[in-house]
């Protein structure tokens, strides 16, 4: 007979393979709702010190086989070796494995107390929070995103944003394990309704919101342009000139169109485009013959004394050939567009030698054309929802999201990415759109609804016509993460009494 320790680590190993499981590409986005069920079970009759290890082993499952991927990033684009590209992934996916360690640790603690689902889903919310905001913070791959097309569940997120989604997640597993797992079922007589409740109402407001018919406050016509350019020549000046004239063609392409504005990807323009050369000029005067507003993404530098300042830029530019504004990115990325603490990590610089020396933008405002404002999101700033917040109330009326997802590759991490962005416009009540250089391209309605996406690796033009809504700012927009952060709160005091009451109790059956 297998040994109950065994039994009790596959389980927790289930746990993390359906998590990663329910993460896009694949189709399978309902196994979160009960995908901690095998995790709870294994918690059953378990020390804190034991459940730390069994969420650290379902962790390490679900980190592993989640963002695998860093290993071409960092290999095949980072020219690290393998070995360090395969070391590189266990240690982050060993830090990632800490949350889900800690959330077994607890749960072992207030499970089985008075109202335990709900005291565990706040636990897993609270983490998620930590995590997204700890150090540069990393809200990657948050529960919630799973249900990125189940539009009627995240609805909710213009109340209180993914977490809230995350949160009814982690309580319907709760509530399948309660009814049909656990031994102590009494308790489940003034939960589940409760469970249950909360489960009803979150889809009660994603239902009425999915059939809110509101009619919106003009349209704007938007052309996309993908060019699917390989990273590997992409800042490779003799590929400069074929890069624009790809985007160049494109763009005049949808002058049937006749779009109000074309969007280029992140660094579309691989030179500096602020330094006015011939190839500078001939990416000004493409919205003109187009007669159409463009935003385009391009490195860009400032002289500082005997400095150089470098930015990852996006700029707007109108059908006259005039730049009427630009946005320098404000969340970059670490050991990608820069190095922490490079002064006292000098042997992580040698390991990203390709990684960039940018500084980050210091205003997030919106680029302003006739007849909308738009919030720009250049790469991962995508999966912060404080930066479309932000944007959103400064006064966007549509979030665009300039990325170049090439460095992963034909790996899930495109997929991944692109669910995030979905949440932005659910959360803010924005479309957006999204112009990546390999795909995913798409546009986004504000109620999360996709209404056209590109392929990966594929040359394309999407154009669409997308609604303007009403000035007006959701719960979210306004108030940002009080609902994280409260249960945050909630969830420390309530470890520390269950954590103290537990060592109280161990003290006196001595």
């Amino acid at each position: 007979m297998m040994n109950i320790r065994v039994k009790k680590l596959l389980l927790a190993l289930l746990s993390g393979l359906m998590l990663t499981a329910s993460f896009p590409p694949s189709p399978f986005y309902f196994l979160a709702w009960f995908a901690l069920v095998p995790l709870l079970k294994s918690l059953e009759n378990e020390t804190p010190t034991a459940g730390l290890k069994l969420g650290f082993a379902a962790g390490l499952a679900h980190s592993l086989t989640l963002i695998y991927w860093v290993i071409i990033v960092m290999g095949h684009y980072g020219h690290l070796p393998l070995p360090v590209s395969v070391g590189i992934l266990i240690l982050f996916s060993l830090y990632l494995s800490l949350y889900p360690a800690l959330f077994a640790w607890g749960a072992s603690l207030t499970a089985r107390s008075f109202l335990g689902s709900f005291k565990t889903a706040a636990l897993w919310v609270a983490l998620e929070y930590v995590r997204a905001n700890f150090l540069t913070g990393f809200p990657w791959c948050l529960l919630g995103h799973t249900q990125y097309r189940n539009l009627e569940a995240i609805q909710v997120a213009d109340l209180v944003g993914t977490y809230g989604v995350s949160f009814v997640i982690v309580l319907s597993s709760a509530l399948i394990y309660g009814l049909l797992l656990d031994k102590n079922r009494s308790r489940w007589k003034l939960e589940a309704p409760l469970v249950l409740l909360t489960l009803a109402l979150t889809l009660g407001y994603g239902f009425y919101r999915m059939s809110d018919s509101r009619p919106s406050q003009g349209s704007l016509r938007v052309a996309i342009a993908q060019g699917n350019i390989d990273q590997s020549i992409k800042w490779n000046p003799a590929y400069q000139e074929k890069t624009v004239q790809i985007y160049r063609t494109l763009t005049l392409q949808s002058r049937p169109f006749n779009p109000d504005l074309v969007v280029w990807p992140e660094t579309a323009v691989p030179l500096f485009f602020q330094d006015g050369d011939p190839l500078a000029r001939t990416v000004l005067q493409t919205p003109r013959e187009a007669g159409t507003h463009l935003i385009f993404g391009s490195p860009a530098y400032k002289r500082r004394g005997g400095s150089v300042s470098f930015f990852n830029r996006a700029y707007l530019a109108s059908p006259d050939a005039q730049i009427l504004g630009s946005y320098d990115k404000v969340h970059l990325v670490p050991f990608g567009e820069y190095v922490p603490l490079k002064r006292f990590l000098p042997f992580v610089q040698r390991l990203v030698a390709a990684a960039g020396d940018f500084l980050p933008g210091d205003s997030q405002t919106p680029l302003k054309f006739p007849k909308a404002a738009a919030g720009i999101l250049i790469c991962f700033e995508s999966i912060f929802p404080e930066l479309g917040r932000a944007m959103t109330a400064n006064g966007a009326a549509l979030l665009v999201n300039l990325t170049n997802d090439a460095w992963y590759g034909m790996s899930s991490a495109p997929y991944q990415h692109f669910s995030m962005a979905v949440f932005r416009a659910v959360e803010n009540r924005r479309p957006v759109i999204r112009a990546a250089n390999t795909g995913i391209s798409a546009f986004i309605l504000p109620n999360g609804r996709i209404l056209e996406q590109s392929g990966l690796f594929t040359e394309t033009l999407l154009t669409r016509e997308i609604p303007l809504p009403y000035p007006g700012l959701t719960l979210y927009t306004r108030y940002g993460d009080f609902f994280a952060i409260v249960l945050t709160i909630f969830s420390a005091v309530n470890i520390f009494f269950a954590y103290w009451y537990t060592r109280k109790q161990t003290r006196s059956m001595r």
